[in-house]
């Protein structure tokens, strides 16, 4: 069994070091930088599977850490810890396109739980074939929207929420059938900023006039194409 790498951008030394020592137990290798300067230094040397990183940080932000790993490697997946419950924090880390973040303080399984379901779905990703909408191809094993005019790279949560619309293409989807199919919980908050992903969705489809993503307001979605 593989031992995926993490990449851990922690300033909290102590903190950094419990983490570090938790996740090595659970079979994880985990590379632990003091700042974001150092975590982008590391991560051009090294290949990781995952990062985790701390949005308050000196040097240089997790907020701008992650948009510097994007450029390097734009399907990588990242969790942001954060110690500010704050709205704008995870939107902010949404918007960039991380696939989860935990609010200090919190319990070491809950992170380990939320690695491990981030990694699996990316190994469930590689089996998937490749879907076409209107002249769009999503190629979820490569994690890339395609079209003549312009091929897009899409996070992780993205190729999965613009699978699960084509797969369910013309129909009304809950905003509650959505979040525990895609996100695995019903929560309000993620309800509100799952609108930032939409938001991007439309975007890289704006190419095709014969596709629509609509919001039934207090419902749900709906994509829909003309034939």
């Amino acid at each position: 069994m593989k031992n995926y790498r993490i990449l851990l951008a922690e300033d909290d030394q102590d903190l950094g070091n419990v983490l570090k020592q938790y996740l090595e137990i659970e079979k994880f290798d985990v590379t632990h930088c003091l700042n974001g300067a150092i975590a982008l230094k590391v991560f051009k040397t090294l290949n990781f599977d995952l990062c985790i990183l701390d949005i308050m940080m000196p040097e240089m932000d997790g907020l701008s850490l992650a948009e510097a790993i994007k450029k390097l490697k734009p399907d990588i997946p990242f969790i942001f810890l954060t110690a500010r419950n704050m709205k704008d924090d995870r939107l902010a880390g949404l918007k960039i396109g991380a696939d989860d973040y935990i609010t200090k303080p919190f319990e070491a399984d809950e992170l380990v739980l939320r690695l491990r379901n981030i990694l699996n779905r990316t190994i469930i990703s590689k089996s998937d074939a490749p879907l076409s909408l209107d002249k769009y191809i999503l190629d979820f094993q490569n994690l890339k929207l395609k079209h003549p005019h312009e091929d897009q790279m899409l996070t992780l949560r993205e190729a999965e929420l613009l699978r699960y619309l084509i797969q369910h293409k013309n129909q009304l989807l809950k905003t509650t059938e959505i979040l525990k199919n895609i996100w695995g919980e019903d929560d309000y908050f993620l309800g509100r900023s799952m609108n930032v992903f939409m938001s991007r969705i439309r975007k890289y489809l704006r190419f095709s006039k014969n596709i629509r993503i609509e919001n039934i307001r207090g419902v749900g979605y709906i994509l829909s194409t003309k034939k």
